[in-house]
């Protein structure tokens, strides 16, 4: 094996050979900052104990914990406690061959993360498929991502049609609605969910209708105002947890909710976050993964000026992890200040692109346009299923060539074309591979990119876990919609 591949006891791999190179990174470009490296290890096993990350500040200006490093850990006290978990599971188990469709509001980290678990486990035609082929799970629809008048009249126009089916077979359609929201006043999500709420609440006789609401539970601060109605309503509720950005919360109940409601494996996903927590404790930058892709991009950024990562999955299910990443990225790393107050206008720009589908659409840009980008390519190494090209058509010499091999095989062969072109052109890539796409290695992935964002904040100097730019829109939204 390669010295420049990181491989886990679990087959995970980070291969970072296309990083190094002429004009690309050069190995005392890591040897050289041991001081910088060493503080931010510390600053990370600070933040694992303690919660505390130097500088970060609520958006109140008031010290706040950082605590998704601990999600992964299942215990009493913690924040995904033994009894959180079985609540949860309790919930989806409920819902089979109870509960026809649900549909989930969120925004931003209560949509983005949500929607990479759905795609790794249901994948496109979920919602097509009988009740018996999804083992008794709902149908799922996402929404409240946007404030589009012509997706919702949709949506309502498809449950419709879904409740005068059921009618038609003699029973009554059950329709659960999931609400997401810290606040309770997020304008998208808040806006949808009235709408199809107050249509399908006057609807008795067409549709039994059940609300869940994930937002704030505490009351001590002053009760939020989805929790009130909840309470009021009665409601059935799950945290949105203090500490855990929406963008870190894929791991915690705002993630899990969607999960449970499509049978998801939560508990090998929270072990595969787990295990690479684990692995990612070791002060060695060679053998911690997190480390070593924060170090190798933000050195990329600031030395050699790679300002842009092109996430490039190799599978059309993990579009929505550069979805995903896209927030992660942007909301943590791009900063105008440091923690000392002075303009630095730090982070790179997220761009996502999927295998072959963009190797005829963007890679004309990554091989020959500016030398600004890095291309991170994520490869699936092992297929539930590999369909074989038959040979239709034997006497046509192109179409004869490919017959036998696998889709896999294909693909994988795109992906090292693509890698070694822009190698050869001394332009950065790397490459996450997953063993397979299943639920543990899924979140093995999830908290590596978002432990390196932890990582890369402390290399830069900047906080990774506040969003000022985002406030700032927020504060001339509310007027203007007032107006």
């Amino acid at each position: 094996m390669s010295e420049n591949i990181l491989r886990l006891e679990s087959g995970f791999e980070l291969n970072y050979e296309n990083m190094f190179g002429a004009d690309r990174l050069q190995r005392r470009d890591i040897t050289s900052r041991s001081a910088k490296l060493k503080k931010a290890h510390k600053a990370i096993e600070e933040m694992r104990a303690t919660g505390i990350i130097r500088g970060h500040l609520s958006k109140d200006g008031e010290p706040e914990k950082v605590l998704f490093s601990q999600l992964p850990y299942v215990a009493e006290g913690n924040l995904n406690s033994p009894v959180v978990i079985e609540k949860l599971k309790n919930f989806g188990e409920g819902l089979r061959f109870n509960v026809d469709t649900v549909v989930s509001f969120g925004i931003g980290g209560s949509y983005l993360g949500n929607k990479v678990l759905f795609d790794v486990q249901c994948g496109e035609f979920w919602n097509v498929k009988s009740q018996e082929w999804r083992n008794g799970y709902p149908k799922l629809y996402f929404h409240g991502q946007n404030m589009d008048p012509r997706r919702t009249t949709d949506l309502v126009e498809r449950l419709f049609v879904e409740a005068e089916e059921k009618i038609a077979s003699g029973e009554k359609f059950s329709l659960c609605l999931v609400v997401i929201s810290k606040s309770g006043a997020t304008l998208d999500t808040m806006s949808n969910f009235m709408i199809i709420y107050d249509i399908f609440k006057s609807r008795p006789e067409l549709c039994d209708l059940t609300v869940v609401a994930v937002t704030d539970p505490r009351t001590d601060s002053g009760e939020t105002l989805l929790h009130k109605l909840a309470v009021e309503e009665g409601w059935e509720t799950f945290a949105v947890p203090d500490g855990v950005g929406g963008r870190f919360s894929v791991f915690s109940e705002v993630g899990l909710i969607t999960a449970a409601c499509i049978g998801f494996d939560i508990d090998a996903f929270l072990a595969g976050a787990l295990a690479m927590d684990q692995a990612c404790q070791t002060e060695d930058v060679w053998q911690n993964p997190a480390m070593l892709n924060a170090i190798m991009k933000y050195v990329a950024g600031e030395k050699y000026g790679r300002d842009i990562e092109v996430f490039m999955p190799y599978a059309d299910y993990l579009k929505s992890v550069s979805e995903w990443y896209i927030q992660l990225l942007a909301e943590s790393l791009g900063k105008r200040l440091d923690r000392s107050g002075n303009e630095v206008y730090y982070g790179r720009t997220p761009i996502v692109a999927v295998g072959t589908t963009d190797m005829h659409a963007q890679t004309q840009q990554h091989q020959d346009g500016k030398r600004d980008k890095i291309v991170q390519f994520l490869r699936v190494a092992n297929w539930s299923y590999d369909p074989v090209v038959p040979d239709c058509f034997p006497n046509v010499p192109k179409l004869h060539e490919i017959a036998g091999k696998t889709l896999s095989h294909a693909l994988d062969a795109a992906l090292m074309a693509n890698a070694q072109a822009l190698s050869g052109d001394n332009r950065m890539n790397a490459e996450f591979v997953l063993p397979a796409m299943n639920a543990f290695h899924l979140g093995e992935l999830l908290y590596m990119l978002a432990l390196s964002v932890a990582y890369e904040g402390e290399f830069a100097d900047v906080d990774a876990f506040d969003q000022p730019g985002v406030e700032a829109y927020k504060r001339i939204l509310g007027p203007l919609m007032n107006k």
